[in-house]
């Protein structure tokens, strides 16, 4: 029972991380139709600028994500700028291919500025084990799990009451008709990213406070992917909840069956999701896949 609790523990913890970088993937995706394969390079660039403040100024977490969520809103404002608002137009796939593009520039630059060795990162964040009932926890991981929990509730309460949200929808609903009714589809594009880039770099310090801080945390944005597949690609909240069930799954295939699947069996998934539910458990019909 016990080897049982500790897998569904770390389950919840990676699924955790798996689930704040789905939303991010997700967020743009409901916004702009577009898939961001930058997103986990994302995750990883605003990591590693928040281990530089964290070492400059010996931080502790939450003034260090008050400096770090800014900043990384502001990095997401201009890479839209920069990259895809002047793509506004074009096929959905040139675009894709631009984030592609962006992808490994970030990869590129994020090893030129900090080299490629790993780091110790603990954002300001006590190692001391904690005890949940009979499962030891390290506050990073429930840390972690919260960060999930309040960004989801966060993401629903904003796409449900604010003007800013209903706008989100109604882009996602018909781009066309929300320009007819005076909406700057433009404006949502960058707020969807400065959104996603604040998403991003909670994940990745979390991430990095709980794992290491490497240059190979941009593949955390891939194996996320499934998670947004089964949540839906145009669903910020259930791409979150379905973050959690991969990360259950990742866990308990290699607790009881093998080590090599846990590293295929979110891929299993997606297959599996594809063929049954192309759309998702929570996404829309008739989304379009690039």
């Amino acid at each position: 029972m016990d080897f049982f609790l500790l897998l569904i523990a770390t389950g919840l913890v990676s699924g955790a991380a798996y689930g704040l970088i789905a939303m991010g993937f997700a967020l743009i995706f409901k916004s702009t139709g577009v898939v961001n394969f930058a997103q986990g390079e994302l995750v990883m660039l605003t990591a590693y600028i928040s281990f530089t403040l964290y070492s400059t100024f010996n931080l502790s977490f939450f003034p260090l994500m008050l400096v770090t969520i800014p900043i990384s809103m502001l990095i997401g404002l201009v890479l839209e700028r920069l990259f895809i608002r002047p793509m506004l137009g074009e096929p959905i796939f040139a675009i894709v291919m631009v984030t592609v593009g962006l992808a490994v520039i970030l990869r590129g630059v994020t090893i030129m500025i900090w080299g490629p060795d790993p780091f110790n990162f603990t954002a300001g964040i006590s190692t001391e084990v904690v005890y949940v009932g009979s499962v030891p926890f390290y506050p990073a991981q429930l840390y972690l799990i919260g960060a999930l929990a309040v960004l989801t509730f966060a993401g629903w309460a904003f796409l449900r009451f604010s003007r800013m949200g209903i706008a989100m929808r109604a882009v996602a609903a018909n781009e066309t008709a929300a320009l007819l009714v005076g909406i700057s589809v433009s404006r949502i594009h960058a707020v969807a990213w400065m959104l996603s880039a604040a998403i991003a770099s909670v994940a990745g310090v979390l991430f990095a406070a709980n794992f290491k801080l490497a240059p190979d945390l941009w593949f955390q944005g891939l194996k996320s992917f499934p998670a947004v597949i089964l949540g839906g690609l145009d669903s910020v909240i259930g791409s979150a909840a379905a973050g959690l069930v991969i990360g259950l799954i990742e866990n308990l295939f290699q607790g009881y069956i093998g080590q090599g699947l846990r590293e295929i069996s979110g891929f299993i998934v997606i297959v599996i999701v594809l063929m049954v539910r192309p759309y998702g458990l929570f996404g829309s019909r008739d989304i379009e896949r690039v």
